[in-house]
């Protein structure tokens, strides 16, 4: 009797300290909105890239997100196609080192100087090898695309990048530092 008091003792222990903290953490959503497209919804022509066969304007969308998890000491931005016919999707946009005070990226933000981001922010180079946002344009006739808009809160008030980083390394450093994190999805083909 006394050793099955003493090994649900131990799962207990096991639990609180261990597999509790990594809940809290799958617990930690932040909300995540736009006026430029609503979740699920079509993603206009205004954000949609100029080049490979589309005649967007490729302005970088608003991004909206909400109360972020205490010990947020900065926060990320990623804009991510799955469905690129590349085998390992499409990197559109993304900001990072975004002071923690901050809850929005202004439409037309993602220009390739960075000048309209928040002070202290960095963008890293997209798959169409330069800074700054790069907007939606699917091969013609294929489905629509997922645009996938993450916003990550992180632990971290720098990422330890350089400002070459590409979006797999800073994806590394992400996954280590993220305390939260919302999603928003847009559509779009043509």
């Amino acid at each position: 009797m006394f050793s099955k008091i003493k090994t649900t003792l131990l799962a207990f222990s096991v639990f609180s300290f261990v597999l509790a903290p990594s809940l809290s953490f799958a617990l930690s959503k932040i909300r995540v909105t736009s006026s430029s497209f609503r979740n699920g919804g079509r993603i206009g022509s205004k954000f949609v890239y100029s080049g490979f066969g589309c005649s967007g304007k490729n302005v970088s969308p608003e991004i909206r997100w909400g109360a972020l998890p205490r010990g947020t000491k900065s926060v990320a931005v990623t804009v991510y196609d799955p469905d690129a016919p590349t085998g390992s999707g499409w990197w559109h946009w993304v900001v990072y080192d975004i002071p923690a005070g901050v809850h929005e990226l202004k439409e037309g933000a993602g220009t390739k100087d960075g000048h309209r981001l928040p002070p202290g922010s960095r963008q890293a180079v997209t798959d169409f090898g330069a800074p700054g946002y790069g907007g939606p344009c699917p091969p013609k006739g294929d489905r629509p695309h997922h645009y996938i808009v993450t916003v990550y809160a992180l632990k971290t008030a720098k990422l330890p990048v350089p400002s070459a980083a590409s979006p797999a390394q800073i994806g590394y450093f992400l996954h280590f530092a993220t305390i939260g994190k919302g999603r928003l999805v847009g559509r779009y083909g043509r």
